[in-house]
């Protein structure tokens, strides 16, 4: 139950600052101030919850873990749950503070969304970006990486991502950061939110089979 709390807690956060940094700042800090209020909140996170459930704080990032033999289906399950439940609570008291629900820092692609990016660019960045941020993930929680380096490590990774691809899809990796925006904001972005859960699922899948099948060697 503590792990379950824990990624619950997790989600809502980085949902909380990453996408309230977009919506209730952006136009102050920019995009390396989004990008930077999401990595700085996975390191915060990773040294808070991560001691308790590993601060996945989001489904690919389970999804990888069980491909690569870190966990159990039911407990991936579980952990997914808590993800989703905890992204949708994040965006909603997002949406109280804001007052409304039109810009909750939602992803999306194509015409009238930030640089325009058509589908094939947002799903390519999505299915690679994921792959290389949980490729980051499983080696820096390794038993041969350094010890209390982690949360440095991956939050780092993700705010690279970011400052990359911010005008592309505003940046996923993550189906649950997607989802609750989504849910709550509707329209084009709850149209296009399965290949925000298609894509991570794919380069998630890629990145944990490298640690599965030994070609990346970890242990």
């Amino acid at each position: 139950m503590s792990k379950i709390v824990a990624e619950f807690i997790g989600t809502f956060a980085l949902v909380l600052f990453g996408c309230g940094a977009a919506v209730l700042g952006g136009e102050h800090v920019g995009q390396l101030g989004i990008a930077l209020a999401f990595g700085f909140a996975i390191i915060a996170l990773a040294y808070g919850i991560g001691p308790v459930s590993g601060c996945h704080v989001n489904p690919a990032v389970s999804l990888a873990a069980f491909v690569a033999g870190r966990m159990g289906a039911k407990e991936m399950v579980l952990y997914w749950i808590a993800q989703f439940v905890g992204a949708l609570a994040g965006a909603a008291v997002l949406a109280c503070i804001a007052g409304s629900t039109t810009n909750l820092g939602q992803n999306g692609w194509g015409a009238g969304y930030l640089g325009a990016y058509p589908l094939h660019a947002a799903f390519v960045f999505e299915v690679v970006m994921t792959a290389l941020f949980v490729i980051v993930i499983l080696g820096a929680t390794g038993a041969d990486a350094a010890p209390g380096f982690a949360g440095l490590g991956i939050g780092i990774a993700l705010a690279v991502i970011h400052i990359v691809g911010i005008q592309v899809t505003g940046v996923s990796v993550n189906p649950a950061r997607s989802f609750g925006p989504a849910l709550l904001a509707g329209g084009q972005a709850l149209a296009q939110l399965w290949l925000f859960f298609v894509a991570p699922a794919i380069g998630a899948i890629l990145g944990a089979l490298l640690y599965r099948f030994k070609i990346l060697k970890v242990g």
